[in-house]
């Protein structure tokens, strides 16, 4: 893994809830059962007392979501600008101090001109998020097929709230079939996010790496994978139009409907090496077992 080690980790402080609740429900044979329900609450971003935006979110990692959200939208360049994070749950808040003279640059002008997007659990691009899109360059490495199915095999023993509780997306960082990260919250961007926030911590860059997603291939993770310097994108769920072209544009390696031995490769399948043998020429069915949202 690489990693450029920061000077400087901004104090955080430890208030990560726990994902899931008991819950009783009756069932189909009126039959009282206890179950689990994955956590949703709202986490308000204030910079320097100012408000940001509010996120539905599981709560697992509100620091590392916060770092991430920060990064992915631009408002804040250098970690080292950042003192504090601080998550009140009483509150409902994440207090984020910077140094004197640095945090968010030209509030009026990055707050003003905001995009509602159709992320879950988040909602809004910034204009600054947009106007640096394109400085980013990608170089795709080469990926074989065989790492993809041990990837997907591996993968499957990772989404353990959404096999207690359902409800929730899950995200991961990985290296070939290693998984560095993986995180479950109510949206995919806030899992992306919280993986963008500890990478940003840890000083990893994206450039050797993939990026898996449960939920569907949108503008917006496009942009985020974009942004943490990732340069392939994998997803068991489909894709939209613009996610495509973004994705052309920008040089993402876009793989979608991936489950089992079963893939699209949507941009970029010249940089995969084709070394497994076909078992069936089956097709899958159109959409998969987990919510596209």
């Amino acid at each position: 893994m690489t990693r450029a080690v920061s000077r400087f980790r901004p104090r955080l402080s430890d208030a990560g809830l726990s994902p899931t609740h008991a819950v009783i429900a009756v069932d189909e044979y009126n039959d009282q059962r206890d179950l689990s329900v994955a956590g949703e609450f709202p986490l308000t971003i204030k910079v320097d007392d100012r408000e940001i935006v509010t996120l539905m979110t599981l709560g697992t990692h509100p620091e590392t979501l916060t770092l991430g959200y920060l990064r992915n939208q631009r408002l804040i360049e250098n970690l080292s600008d950042i003192v504090s994070v601080d998550v009140d749950w009483d509150r409902e808040q994440v207090s984020v101090t910077t140094r004197p003279g640095t945090g968010v640059i030209d509030w009026e002008e990055k707050l003003s001109r905001r995009t509602v997007t159709t992320g879950c659990a988040q909602g809004t691009v910034f204009s600054c998020t947009l106007d640096k899109l394109y400085d980013v360059r990608l170089s795709i490495p080469r990926i074989r097929q065989s790492t993809i199915y041990a990837l997907l095999r591996s993968i499957a023993s990772h989404n353990e709230i959404y096999r207690q509780a359902g409800a929730v997306h899950g995200c991961a960082l990985c290296r070939e079939s290693e998984i560095l990260m993986f995180i479950e919250d109510v949206g995919r961007h806030n899992a992306a996010d919280a993986i963008a926030g500890q990478m940003w911590l840890d000083g990893i860059n994206g450039g050797d790496m993939l990026f898996y997603t449960t939920g569907r291939l949108t503008s917006e993770i496009v942009m985020k994978v974009a942004q943490m310097g990732i340069p392939v994108l994998l997803s068991r769920s489909g894709i939209t139009h613009m996610g495509l072209e973004l994705a052309r544009d920008l040089g993402v390696l876009m793989i979608a409907r991936a489950k089992g031995r079963h893939f699209l490769v949507y941009h970029g399948h010249e940089h995969i090496e084709f070394d497994a043998k076909p078992t069936s020429k089956a097709r899958q069915p159109g959409t998969g077992d987990q919510a596209e949202v």
